[in-house]
């Protein structure tokens, strides 16, 4: 029988650590609310379940949006750079600036705007998720071949008709590969919206526990956003899988 050290490898060696941490804390006699043993952060993952659920529910609400609305943006605004020049003068270097803006600063002026509930989130998400959309795609769409392009100008295929069967296919890696990235970031980009102004989410969540000296939920939380992005990020590589093979 063949192993599959894809699986193993990442398993043993996350399982040493995992060790080491818990051997650590009880070796050197760490206190709780400094670093919790991974047993106590079990423990009390378990015991507050239904309310790391529920958070869990609000913060995935936020991420999905925001993130929807980077991928449609992010591909609508790419295509409008790469096809027309005053776009690509104007917006382009507006794209740039706006990211050079650390989002964590543009947290609270958000939820100034956008108020305490969902939007302000959203909005969070989006930003954090929409540059790597827009400059993979952008890449994407560059990178188609030439000789290619030529092919089809040669055979009088219309602009609409070459960027649906030629460009958008040729760039249809890149922009999964932007989602990939994207899909942790909005995650980030809502927890910091929750740390900022937010009532429920696995933010508030973290930053509740945290003045509580609740180190061990704390850690919980964290643990969740960790599996939220996780399979978050698998859901979008094996989607992008899929409608590859359906392009091919």
């Amino acid at each position: 029988m063949k192993i599959n050290r894809n699986i193993i490898d990442p398993f043993v060696f996350f399982l040493v650590l995992g060790l080491l941490w818990e051997f650590s804390v009880e070796l050197f006699d760490v206190r709780a609310y400094l670093l919790p043993s991974l047993t106590d952060i079990f423990r009390e993952t378990w015991e507050f379940r239904e309310l790391l659920l529920d958070q869990a529910m609000v913060t995935l609400e936020e991420v999905l949006f925001g993130f929807i609305f980077a991928a449609v943006l992010g591909v609508v605004i790419s295509a409008a750079i790469f096809f027309i020049p005053i776009a690509k003068r104007t917006i382009y270097p507006l794209i740039i600036g706006l990211q050079s803006i650390p989002k964590v600063a543009l947290a609270p002026i958000i939820v100034v705007w956008f108020g305490y509930g969902l939007p302000s989130k959203v909005v969070m998400a989006f930003l954090f998720a929409f540059f790597p959309i827009v400059i993979s795609t952008l890449g994407g769409l560059s990178a188609t071949p030439d000789r290619l392009v030529e092919h089809f100008q040669a055979l009088k295929t219309s602009g609409w008709n070459t960027f649906w069967k030629l460009r958008a296919p040729s760039a249809l890696p890149n922009f999964v590969d932007g989602c990939k990235v994207a899909m942790p970031l909005a995650v980030i980009g809502a927890v910091v919206g929750e740390f900022v102004g937010s009532n429920d989410g696995l933010g508030n969540l973290i930053q509740t526990a945290t003045g509580s000296a609740q180190t061990a939920l704390m850690f919980s939380a964290l643990l969740v956003v960790t599996g939220l992005s996780l399979i978050l990020f698998f859901m979008i590589e094996l989607l992008g899988r899929l409608v590859w093979w359906r392009a091919m």
